[in-house]
């Protein structure tokens, strides 16, 4: 993979804007290129992860264990997978799954935390990013709890 093409992919990855070019360049250095084909498993709920993936192109389906008729699709290209991963190990909640041929850029967690150490402000940047986007989702989940909890009336 040409380390331009990978440079490119995270330049147009929603997670990566809070790097800046260059701190994009060294990930993309670090970076690997993956292919999965229709029906492959990118990652089992549970697993412990060591970085976050970005979606190149195809589409992928999440799944909350249990639930396998109501997959979350994902087609858009630069939709960080795990974006959490790259700060923290934590298992896993959903299974990611290939619909199609997938492909996708690994960033490992390590290459992302080694740039942290050297740029602080894109940690703070960082941090935020992660901080709005968990915010976003207990606000849809405190919405969607009082709409179940209205209706058992």
């Amino acid at each position: 993979m040409q380390l331009d093409d990978a440079t490119t992919i995270l330049g147009r990855a929603d997670f990566f804007e809070v790097c800046d070019a260059e701190q994009r360049r060294l990930l993309a250095f670090a970076s690997e290129r993956k292919k999965w084909r229709a029906g492959s498993v990118i990652y089992q709920a549970g697993d412990v992860p060591d970085g976050a993936q970005v979606l190149v192109s195809g589409t992928i389906a999440t799944y909350q264990q249990g639930d396998d008729a109501n997959p979350f699709v994902i087609s858009t290209s630069g939709a960080t997978l795990g974006a959490m991963s790259l700060v923290v190990a934590k298992p896993r909640p959903v299974t990611v799954k290939a619909v199609d041929n997938v492909e996708t850029l690994f960033v490992p967690r390590s290459a992302f935390i080694k740039l942290c150490n050297q740029a602080p402000d894109l940690a703070a940047r960082a941090a935020e990013r992660i901080r709005r986007e968990l915010s976003g989702y207990l606000s849809a989940v405190e919405q969607i709890k009082g709409k179940i909890g209205s209706s058992k009336g």
